[in-house]
């Protein structure tokens, strides 16, 4: 199912998304519920946090003066590392549940109409757009196009290796025959050998990063020049269009 533009039928939540995109009547749509927007800040929270903790996990602060057993600076980070891991995969499968009791936005992360022609035409209309050679195109009430193309490879897709390879290392730790080994033990072998795991999981990191930094700036621009709420509508959960 792909994203609904405003010119198009009412949508599901009984909206006439024509008066939408003619600013007529209606200037706001309930898109994103309560369940969702807190997954979003909470989500954005955990992969902050695990961001740098995990940055300083691959490279260490300068050791600090006095004894070693004296301090527990690695111990912390990596303490706060595991924490924010269990809360971003925790999230994750919370927000595949909303997928299936949510409303249809709420699946649009996890789906894709890769086999419709419309689709690829639409995706192909957003990319001129962010590449500043088409004007205004048409304004959708959930994700445009793209924008569901990028987070489901870009962020879903993402996210799942970067759980899967983090908890493949953290059964390392928790030593062979835990619940981490035994679920997620495959990974390294089926990587190469435990280093290898420990780079890729890095360069996912940083793949995560540069998402994010797309992602905001796409927010900020639709808000401005795509005269619709973006950023707002995933605090209050209503989009609103402007004339």
């Amino acid at each position: 199912m792909s994203a609904t533009p405003t010119h198009a039928h009412p949508s599901a939540t009984g909206v006439d998304n024509a008066a939408v995109a003619a600013g007529r009547r209606i200037r706001s749509v309930y898109v994103y519920e309560a369940p969702v927007r807190l997954w979003h800040w909470v989500n954005a929270t955990a992969i902050t946090v695990l961001a740098v903790t995990g940055y300083f996990i691959g490279q260490p602060p300068p050791t600090l003066s006095g004894e070693a057993s004296s301090h527990y600076l690695m111990g912390y980070i990596r303490f706060v590392h595991f924490a924010a891991g269990y809360v971003f995969a925790i999230g994750l499968l919370g927000r595949l549940y909303w997928a299936f009791v949510g409303n249809h936005h709420a699946r649009e992360l996890f789906t894709l109409p890769l086999l419709r022609r419309a689709y690829w035409r639409e995706v192909l209309t957003m990319l001129k757009w962010y590449a500043f050679l088409i004007p205004r195109p048409s304004q959708y009430v959930g994700h445009n196009p793209l924008a569901r193309l990028a987070m489901f490879f870009g962020f879903f897709w993402l996210s799942l290796f970067m759980v899967c390879t983090g908890f493949a290392l953290y059964g390392e730790g928790l030593q062979a025959g835990s619940w981490a080994d035994r679920l997620f033990g495959w990974v390294i072998p089926l990587m190469g050998q435990s280093q290898d795991v420990h780079t890729f999981h890095r360069l996912g990191m940083w793949a995560l990063i540069v998402f994010i930094i797309v992602h905001v700036y796409a927010a900020i621009r639709e808000d401005i020049m795509g005269r619709q709420s973006i950023v707002s509508t995933m605090i209050s959960g209503h989009r609103t269009f402007k004339e």
